[in-house]
């Protein structure tokens, strides 16, 4: 009887073991259905919210507090921190490989291509004087990130993209308005709530 019993056991540990590894591989990668945080660097603090559109697809909004150098059209306003609106649609191209290879895709841990769209306004500028100032502005800057996770809820990202930026110089009694070439370089640590 004891036979029996040990026997019966063991078969039942075995059939949970294999039915939790069966679920494990079978689980289909996806970004979060909705995943909000602040994250910080050194040029800036930022409040965002990722939004799932796909399995892989997510729309990131943000708004921040960038660091800002304004030499180019007001000299004297010297080094601001300006508010930054951002729309951005991420890929998370790699959650396939991370989850085969038994590695986090919680809280959108991965590898990205983005479309990063970034708007600063002189009017959402936070003044610490009289000359403070911007042109209003409009980056679209193509992006390559990744995120991965620290524990439960910390997470860095980096990034890296070149791409354009327009600045709408008449309307602040420039003469004409003015295009460069523009390049996002992020390095953020986060918390996600």
């Amino acid at each position: 009887m004891k036979n029996i019993v040990l026997t019966l056991l063991l078969f039942g540990i075995t059939c949970v073991s294999n039915s939790q590894n069966i679920t494990k591989t079978s689980q289909k990668p996806s970004v979060e259905k909705s995943t909000f945080g602040i994250q910080t660097g050194y040029a800036g603090l930022w409040i965002y919210n990722e939004f799932r559109l796909s399995d892989q697809i997510a729309v990131r909004t943000e708004l921040g507090l960038n660091a800002y150098d304004n030499d180019d059209f007001y000299p004297d306003a010297g080094f601001l921190f300006t508010t930054a609106i951002t729309l951005e649609p991420r890929w998370y191209y790699n959650l396939d490989k991370r989850l085969n290879q038994s590695k986090r895709i919680d809280n959108n841990s991965g590898n990205f291509f983005a479309l990063k769209t970034t708007f600063h306004s002189n009017d959402l500028l936070i003044k610490f004087g009289d000359d403070a100032r911007i042109v209003d502005n409009l980056a679209i800057i193509p992006t390559w990130g990744m995120r991965r996770n620290i524990g439960q809820h910390f997470n860095y990202e980096a990034g890296i993209g070149v791409g354009y930026i327009h600045y709408f110089a008449k309307n602040s009694g420039f003469t004409k308005d003015k295009d460069e070439t523009a390049i996002n370089l992020h390095l953020r640590i986060g918390y996600r709530f």
